[in-house]
């Protein structure tokens, strides 16, 4: 195929204090199936990300054949913004991938800013159903679903057939992931489960990391505090927990649930945002009202109780994970890119 150009502008942040981000993912993903991309930015400080996003797009203005631009629902939405407002000056063909859990609020909030964002799109990629609906209602139809992708092949498929509370957390420590209620889990099931294990994945972000630690050593819960780990090593970590728990309060299509089907963690996890459009409550994995120690302690609990349960969650959520293969998508986004 003929190389193609394509600008991706998002928060190109790699560290120690940073997941692994979709514009790390997907930039190669595309680069694999021949096309160029170049992506901006990098910048730690936001003044200068922000100016070097928009001299990104003045600087290859005349050589990409679109902007790929990652959007959020936080302060990262007026990233977006001001590199749409460039675009549409320049005549730039731009596509905002959609990724917060709380974009509808967003849409809301923000009418006029979102109105010139998004319907000035050559299209909007929703990874989820969750969000095609969301805008839809708002009245946009330059909408394209797209959903989030892994490579299959990289998470090796281990049946749960004995299930205990061993238990796997895997995301940014913040205040919108809610991984207070993790620990409040744990309290609740050393009650009647003395061998309780919780091990929590993912970089500090907004503190809530730090708060964890200390109310964890105050009540000498059996917890782990892992860290941000590569994507392979969080893969072999998960070969010695039984169970996915995801306590979010806000959420789109996380990668990292997709990634826990993939590997055959039988998942317990907030119902909210896009997740009932990714997992079936009782098919796939067992979903609960947020911020709510209760519910998630029952359904542990059933879990523990019920090994059944988790070999079939196991089994149906490694299935509905292959779909996400990028092998899969993608021939959506060479039909997208192409055009």
């Amino acid at each position: 195929m003929k190389s193609l150009k394509v600008l991706y502008i998002g928060n190109n942040l790699r560290g120690s204090k940073t997941n692994v981000t979709t514009i790390e993912t997907l930039s190669q993903q595309l680069q694999s199936i021949g096309y160029e991309v170049i992506c901006y930015s990098s910048y730690r400080n936001k003044v200068l990300r922000l100016m070097d996003m928009l001299f990104g797009v003045l600087r290859h203005r005349r050589s990409v054949k679109a902007v790929l631009i990652d959007t959020y629902s936080t302060q990262n939405f007026y990233y977006a913004v001001a590199v749409a407002n460039l675009c549409r000056l320049l005549r730039i063909p731009y596509v905002p991938i959609l990724h917060g859990g709380n974009l509808p609020e967003r849409l809301e909030k923000s009418k006029s800013n979102s109105y010139k964002l998004f319907n000035g799109a050559k299209t909007n990629v929703a990874p989820s159903p969750y969000l095609m609906d969301a805008f839809v209602a708002k009245g946009y139809s330059n909408l394209t679903h797209i959903p989030n992708t892994i490579e299959i092949e990289s998470y090796p498929f281990l049946l749960r057939n004995k299930i205990g509370p061993r238990l796997l957390w895997v995301r940014s420590f913040a205040e919108i992931y809610n991984p207070m209620l993790a620990l409040q889990l744990v309290e609740r099931l050393l009650i009647k489960l003395p061998n309780v294990e919780l091990c929590m994945i993912g970089p500090e972000k907004d503190g809530s990391m730090e708060h964890c630690r200390a109310y964890a050593e105050q009540h000498k819960l059996p917890i782990t505090f892992a860290g941000k780990l590569s994507k392979e090593a969080w893969r072999e970590t998960s070969k010695d927990f039984d169970i996915f728990i995801n306590t979010t309060n806000f959420d789109n299509t996380p990668v990292s649930l997709i990634e826990a089907m993939a590997l055959g963690l039988p998942i317990v996890s907030t119902n909210v945002g896009g997740i009932p459009y990714l997992i079936t409550d009782q098919k796939d994995g067992l979903l609960v009202p947020p911020d709510n120690v209760d519910e998630l302690f029952k359904a542990v609990e059933v879990l523990c109780a019920r090994p059944e349960l988790g070999n079939r969650f196991s089994l149906n959520g490694r299935k509905r994970a292959e779909a996400f293969d990028w092998k899969n998508v993608k021939q959506e986004w060479l039909t997208l890119l192409g055009e």
